[in-house]
């Protein structure tokens, strides 16, 4: 791969923007402009506002053709927000490139930051970048078109074609997401996505990842009488519905957190290509490279024969998200008629996620615990897992030049261990999805002191422009 002065320049621009302070006054008005997901939040109407003087202008400016798009569940899903959809078409011979991002965030959780923070006011503390918002998802997005904008620049052209779509319901499971991409099939027609979401595997290492993890929120249930009743004239007699469901919660892993379900216990998944790449992944666990905020790996915890990298990455996860049961806070002397845990299912490709509540209420019973009653989350959201062949000529073709922008060798993961709608790309749109994240695991997204690493930026905006430059003579098309 060659490196064209056009190339060098676009690259050294997008230093210069970033380590000029451009970056952060323009990065500021993002932030400043609270988008929160959460139907209850007034400020999810400022998604008008993020799209109409925020990204619209950053669009126009790289001669983008834009309109806001209405939601196919807008009518029937309070959460169903609004889509932006851009287009800058070169030629329609040319390549053309899906760029994905979203534009909610949680809520802000104003009052639980540390002091000197607050959530919708970008503020920088040494090479630390705070605000609701800078990691999941708008720096990943904001450095793709900012990067566009690097190349235009230098070469007058890009030399391929961009759509981008930037939703408004992520953080709430992406509602109608799928269903605006079955509709709009032709509309979002390209060669390959390239998107930025989650964190790199390490804060210095470049990261590409080709799919995601799937996750199925449910509840667990034991419901056998209204109300409560003291401990003491009824203790003995009642059943107890705390214990019981600590019981069904304890059936479905053991004490180590290994996964007891068998139809949980995924197929195919960690192959020996898998596995070659995960290798690359170890120790993730590197006291000496974790930075404040991270916490230290549990070693004995998981599957017991996989190394730490194949548990995230190649295998499922069970965890228990809330428990309610009386009041902790004033706990009663009394025998509860209702407990409930709030629960979830992180899964990789090779899990039937059609079976994974069916299964678990066969588990249940076999058990004895026919009166737990399983549901799912209630608004029946869930996100599919995906991955993309890691030999696919994209992959390397990324790699390679991401290698050439930072002089580092970029890990390659088969998944993120967390999860994205990936599936609307990779099954839907029939898509090759390469995924290069600008974050790291230790940023706090979806808490309070949310923040980015100002070095990871600057170089995700180096990497993101060489890699545009590179698109033009890219690999030939592929389909997932």
């Amino acid at each position: 791969m060659t490196r064209p002065q056009e190339r060098d320049n676009a690259v050294i621009a997008a230093h210069d923007y970033f380590a000029g302070g451009a970056f952060e006054r323009e990065f500021a008005e993002a932030i400043a402009c609270p988008t929160c997901s959460p139907e209850k939040d007034p400020r999810r109407k400022q998604f008008d506002r993020y799209f109409d003087q925020v990204v619209g202008p950053q669009l126009d400016a790289a001669g983008f053709r834009r309109s806001v798009m209405p939601n196919p569940l807008a009518d029937t899903v309070a959460a169903a927000g609004p889509f932006l959809f851009a287009e800058r078409i070169e030629d329609p011979a040319l390549k053309t490139v899906l760029i994905y991002g979203h534009a909610d965030t949680v809520a802000g959780m104003d009052d639980s930051w540390a002091a000197e923070l607050a959530p919708f006011a970008l503020t920088r503390k040494g090479e630390r970048l705070y605000g609701r918002g800078v990691a999941d998802n708008k720096v990943q997005h904001w450095i793709a078109i900012k990067a566009l904008r690097f190349v235009l620049a230098a070469k007058g052209r890009l030399g391929f074609n961009v759509k981008l779509l930037l939703e408004t319901g992520e953080e709430t499971g992406s509602p109608g997401l799928r269903d605006f991409c079955e509709t709009n099939r032709n509309l979002l027609a390209a060669d390959v996505l390239i998107a930025s979401d989650g964190p790199r595997l390490k804060p210095d290492r470049p990261t590409i990842f080709t799919g995601a993890r799937g996750a199925i929120n449910f509840e667990l249930i034991a419901h056998y009488r209204e109300g409560a009743h003291h401990s003491g004239n009824w203790g003995g007699l009642l059943k107890d519905p705390g214990t019981r469901l600590a019981h069904a919660l304890a059936a479905i892993t053991d004490a180590r957190g290994r996964i007891e379900v068998p139809e949980w216990r995924p197929r195919n998944s960690l192959t020996d290509r898998v596995r070659e790449l995960l290798a690359a992944c170890e120790p993730l666990d590197d006291s000496d490279g974790r930075l404040p905020g991270e916490p230290a790996i549990d070693l004995d915890w998981g599957e017991q024969n996989l190394t730490p990298a194949e548990r995230v990455f190649g295998w499922n996860s069970f965890a228990v998200l809330a428990l309610d049961l009386g009041n902790p806070a004033t706990p009663a002397n009394a025998i509860a008629g209702r407990a409930r845990a709030v629960c979830q299912l992180r899964f990789v490709v090779g899990t039937d996620q059609d079976d994974i509540l069916p299964a678990l209420r066969r588990h249940l019973d076999a058990l004895g615990f026919k009166d737990i009653r399983v549901q799912a989350d209630k608004d029946d959201v869930a996100m599919a897992a995906t991955r993309v062949d890691p030999d696919n000529p994209w992959v390397g073709w990324a790699r390679d030049s991401l290698a050439l922008t930072t002089g580092k060798d970029p890990v390659i993961l088969p998944n993120l261990g967390g999860s994205l709608p990936n599936d609307c790309f990779a099954d839907v749109l029939g898509l090759t999805t390469i995924w290069i994240p600008h974050s790291y695991r230790g940023c706090c997204q979806h808490a309070p002191n949310e923040h980015i690493l100002a070095p990871v930026v600057e170089e995700g905006l180096r990497m993101m422009t060489g890699l545009f430059c590179d698109l033009e003579a890219g690999p030939a098309p592929v389909s997932g």
